[in-house]
């Protein structure tokens, strides 16, 4: 099993930027593809961006294309979300989730992070 820990949420006005991390350990880190999810009060948990494990493909939602980055560094057994363009649609608790594969559904995920909690505010 991997453990995967985030951090970098907070509090941030509209139009702000944030850079989440998730530090994974436990095993091979670039055996996974990477991905965030987020979950907003009363709402299903959905597909933010994922990562291949080379970083050579990439995945985003529609709603976060051209605002959001997801990278990795295998090296460093880390993943990163950089959010610009901060909306306040974009509150929600992120998860750091590990795959076996490049998937967008949360059903194929095998390990998620405890969550860290993102707030846009106007």
């Amino acid at each position: 099993q991997v453990q995967l820990v985030e951090s970098g949420g907070g509090l941030v006005q509209v139009g702000g930027s944030l850079r989440l991390s998730c530090a994974v350990s436990g095993r091979t880190f670039s055996d996974y593809a990477m991905g965030w999810f987020r979950q907003a009060p009363g709402k299903e948990r959905e597909f933010v961006a994922v990562v291949s494990w080379s970083g050579s493909r990439r995945i985003y939602a529609d709603s976060v294309k051209g605002r959001f980055t997801i990278s990795r560094d295998n090296a460093k057994n880390t993943v990163w979300l950089q959010m610009n363009s901060l909306k306040s649609e974009d509150t929600a608790v992120y998860y750091c989730a590990a795959a076996s594969a490049v998937v967008t559904d949360s059903r194929a995920i095998r390990d998620w992070g405890q969550g860290t909690q993102v707030t846009v505010s106007s």
